[in-house]
This record gives structure tokens, C-alpha cells and sequence, in this order.
């Protein structure tokens, strides 16, 4: 997605332009549901929907252009993903089970694991990093936002954050050398 063709949805939604707004929505809410999930939102879709809410509701006092939209965005986003997260911890969720409902079928145990081992080696790599680091790296890779953006959402220094993705990046590459990736 080119910068300026999003600079110039921005200030067509500043305007109350209907179709930006949606074009708007529509470029960037893959990245930031994908965010949401990575990071353990209960319903990704429903928050990324809250976020853009949020984001469209202000848009007519926003200043800045694409690079600005997207730091607003995934502030918004951070910001409701740590309310959500409050919230589960204060209210873990709780399904019935019904039969009717349930439409799982069994497959092989061999085709489950074949299916989920890359997705398992990148968690379990996540996994031995803090919270931070995950949550810098997300936002780096995942939202594609630069150092001095995810600075502005986490409340901390571009140097803060470029320090934490480097040592991020150090662990990984230091387990991955050390012991293969983990299975």
C-alpha cells in the first residue's frame, strides 16, 4: 500500500468522505486484527472493529498524514487490546457445551501436527521472549510501523525500542544457532 495513496483516503475521510473511510478500513484492519490475535485478544475481528470506530470517530480533528494514521491506528489498537486483556483476566470466558453446535470431526494426529509445527515453532520462539519484546516485534513486523511509531504506541523512546527489538532479535538468532528451531 503506497503512503501517498493512503495520505491522500486520510484526507478525503477528514472531509466525512464515506468511501475513504471504508478504504481506509479496509488496508489496514488485516494488520491490526492480526496484531489483536497475536497478542491474545478474545475477539480480534470484533476489537479491530472498535478500534476503527474509535479511529473514524476522531478523524476529523486527526493531523498528519499516512505514517501519522498508522501510529494513531495501533495506538488505539494497543490501547483497547490492553483493556480487553484487563478484562479477560477480570472475567474468563466460559462456553456450554452443545452438541448441536459442535461440528468438529477428527482427523489424524499426523496431519494436525504437520499442520500446525510452523506456527508452533514461531510461538514457541515468541514464547521465550518478554512481553515486550513480543510486543515490539509484533508491532514492527506484524503492523509494519517503524521504531519511532511503536515508540509513540508503547509511551517509550525510538532508542527504547530499537534497544528492545535488538535484543529481541539477538535471543532468537542465539536460540536458533544454539538448538535448531523448536519444535
Amino acid at each position: 500500500m503506497a503512503d501517498t495513496d493512503l495520505a491522500d483516503l486520510v484526507v478525503s475521510a477528514r472531509s466525512g468522505d464515506g468511501p475513504a473511510f471504508g478504504e481506509i478500513f479496509r488496508r489496514l484492519s488485516p494488520a491490526v486484527a492480526a496484531f489483536l490475535a497475536s497478542r491474545g485478544a478474545r475477539e480480534p475481528q470484533d476489537l479491530t472493529s472498535e478500534v476503527f470506530l474509535g479511529v473514524f470517530q476522531k478523524m476529523d480533528s486527526f493531523v498528519g498524514g499516512a505514517p501519522e494514521l498508522r501510529t494513531f491506528v495501533f495506538s488505539v489498537a494497543h490501547r483497547r487490546l490492553v483493556d480487553d486483556l484487563r478484562q479477560q483476566a477480570r472475567r474468563p470466558a466460559t462456553y456450554p457445551h452443545d452438541e448441536a453446535l459442535d461440528a468438529r470431526t477428527t482427523g489424524s494426529a499426523e496431519d494436525a501436527a504437520l499442520d500446525h509445527v510452523a506456527d508452533e515453532q514461531v510461538r514457541a520462539l515468541l514464547g521465550t521472549l518478554s512481553p515486550e519484546q513480543q510486543t515490539v516485534l509484533e508491532l514492527r513486523v506484524v503492523a509494519e510501523l517503524t521504531a519511532a511509531q511503536v515508540a509513540q504506541v508503547l509511551g517509550k523512546s525510538p532508542g527504547a525500542v530499537k534497544q528492545t527489538q535488538r535484543r529481541a532479535l539477538a535471543a532468537l538468532r542465539a536460540m536458533i544457532t544454539k538448538d535448531g528451531v523448536p519444535t
